[in-house]
């Protein structure tokens, strides 16, 4: 390795073409939109019959919490909710027995930027998922600048734990109905990712044609190791969704062949009938049984199975450290924004302080392209408000149905784009401040708007003076893990008689490592200002760690697997 310092990346040109682009909605989109739709409904009609639609926003805190972990397992998702509730009482806690003792907007605002910050460090470490960080920002920032004395905050948090419960409830339900959902969906996913790449993969009739192919077509290979890495990535994800849910029954070890299925797929994708693959991922869907595939031996049985049991997850604290250069961009654009949000004399500084938090992503053009998404989305979704108001404004109940409406809107669309599902979230943010009574449609459209684009301009100023220069370090990191765990798995296929499971072991810990330096390189390519990221090593790193990978697979013997060939 040359010892000379690489020379920084300079700044890249910031993409436009495609940011808005509407893709396609996610296979479950359903799910959390008929949740939150559950789970904030009955405690808002309940306090409506009560006359107390004033409280509304307490319960907004518990019930939004429906919103997280729809991908996991009922059994992981259980102990994920419980802690999103814990969190966010714990965040509105925090606001309200601040709100209490000051009215200083000036500390409001700072303890909104911290919360904003720990709350980003914590959800991107726990890998929590979507909505991720912006739901814990918009009700503890609200929180902070709710009228409150230090008597209410008790019966305020009983509110919010209640409607807490309710979401917990809400978004275990399902499993009554069909118990393996998410391991399937995860299974399926893996498959059709696998039968992607074997379309892909298909090999030419001659060398002669193989080279012309990639002289003639530069970007097929691109485009080829782009599925091999979405493969990967979407096999990693089944593995983690089994093993999140505790005992092996029956139905989770026949998922558990299945992956083994999309695995061999992408090790020998020229032995591989795609259509079978896509096959068994339709069987997956409904309440129908798990494909029957049988195994070919022992090896089968245990590929992943204890490897994963035994590596076990890293520390948090070694999760929060990499992070922390994005909790210090949020926590100091979340902090300017809304200090000149009150400097311009907006009365509801929190907007600008919940619209910096909600642009910061893994790298700097990420956050960009989130910046453009949110500001158009909440320039749209003004439109709407102005709209749907007199609707709004016919009475109480009018004002909960439309919000529902636009909870149900929100989650329909945000897959597709987060600017289609922010044209539905600024109207139900500004419906919801009207909860303790209507108010001039013009001022809040007004506040919205300057709030928007202030939170939208620092927050990314923040983020392009706050420079990440850890991401460099993380990827000669994951370079260096990837080759020791490629080397382990090559000792061990060389050997004559490796111990029980020690080569499932070591192809599941260099599967993992390949898709952390992915994850790793995607996420330092964006970023500005800091030295240039090692490409031609990255993709070395990849190819060798396949080719090792698919070389553990024929030594086991499990290409050969029936129902693999076409």
């Amino acid at each position: 390795m040359s010892s000379a310092a690489p020379s920084p990346t300079p700044a890249r040109r910031l993409p436009l073409a495609g940011v808005l682009r509407v893709g396609r909605p996610s296979d479950i989109w359903f799910k959390p939109a008929l949740s939150v739709v559950v789970a904030v409904g009955v405690p808002n009609l309940t306090l409506l019959a009560l006359g107390r639609l004033d409280l509304a926003m307490y319960t907004m805190a518990g019930s939004l919490c429906a919103l997280y972990a729809h991908n996991l397992p009922y059994a992981a998702r259980a102990r994920a909710l419980a802690w999103v509730v814990l969190g966010m009482l714990a965040a509105v806690a925090v606001a309200l027995v601040t709100a209490s003792l000051t009215s200083s907007a000036v500390v409001l605002v700072a303890v909104g930027a911290l919360l904003a910050a720990a709350q980003k460090a914590l959800c991107d470490a726990t890998r929590i998922g979507p909505p991720g960080p912006v739901i814990f920002a918009f009700i503890s920032s609200a929180s902070l600048f709710a009228p409150q004395t230090l008597g209410q905050v008790p019966g305020h948090l009983a509110l919010a734990a209640a409607a807490g419960a309710w979401a917990w409830l809400v978004g275990m339900a399902p499993g009554l109905v069909r118990p393996h959902g998410p391991e399937r969906r995860a299974t399926a996913r893996a498959l059709n990712a696998a039968a992607a790449y074997a379309e892909m993969s298909v090999a030419p009739s001659t060398a002669a044609s193989a080279a012309a192919s990639a002289e003639a077509s530069p970007t097929a290979s691109a485009g080829r190791e782009r599925a091999r890495a979405a493969g990967a990535a979407a096999v990693h994800a089944a593995w983690q969704s089994l093993f999140a849910t505790g005992a092996r029954s029956e139905p989770r070890r026949a998922l558990e062949r299945l992956v083994v299925r999309a695995e061999i797929a992408l090790a020998a994708p020229a032995d591989t009938d795609p259509g079978r693959l896509r096959s068994w991922a339709r069987d997956l869907r409904g309440t129908g049984p798990v494909p029957s595939v049988e195994p070919a031996s022992a090896a089968d049985e245990l590929l992943g199975v204890e490897a994963e049991r035994a590596a076990g997850r890293r520390p948090l604290t070694d999760r929060l450290g990499p992070l922390l250069p994005l909790a210090l961009r949020t926590a100091l654009g979340c902090a300017l924004a809304g200090y000149v949000s009150l400097a311009l004399g907006v009365g509801r500084p929190y907007w600008a302080l919940v619209t910096a938090a909600s642009l910061y992503q893994a790298n700097i053009t990420l956050t960009w392209s989130r910046g453009v998404q949110r500001v158009v989305g909440n320039l749209v979704g003004v439109l709407l408000f102005a709209a749907v108001a007199p609707l709004a404004h016919l009475g109480p109940a009018a004002l909960v149905l439309c919000c529902l409406a636009f909870n149900f809107g929100a989650e329909a669309l945000i897959s597709r784009n987060y600017w289609l599902g922010s044209i539905c979230v600024t109207p139900m943010a500004l419906l919801i401040t009207e909860f303790t009574g209507f108010q001039r449609p013009g001022e809040l459209m007004t506040d919205r708007i300057v709030d928007t684009v202030v939170g939208a301009l620092v927050g990314f100023a923040a983020a392009v003076a706050v420079t990440n220069r850890r991401a460099g370090d993380r990827i000669e990191n994951a370079l260096d893990t990837v080759e020791r765990a490629r080397e382990h798995t090559a000792r061990l296929i060389a050997a004559e008689r490796p111990g029980p499971g020690a080569l499932d072991a070591a192809r599941r810990r260099l599967a993992t490592a390949l898709v952390e330096l992915r994850a790793t390189a995607d996420a330092a390519a964006g970023e500005w200002w800091q030295r240039a990221v090692p490409t031609e090593r990255v993709l070395l790193a990849e190819r060798t760690g396949h080719r090792t990978l698919a070389t553990a697979v024929r030594r086991q013997g499990l290409h050969a697997l029936e129902g693999t060939r076409a």
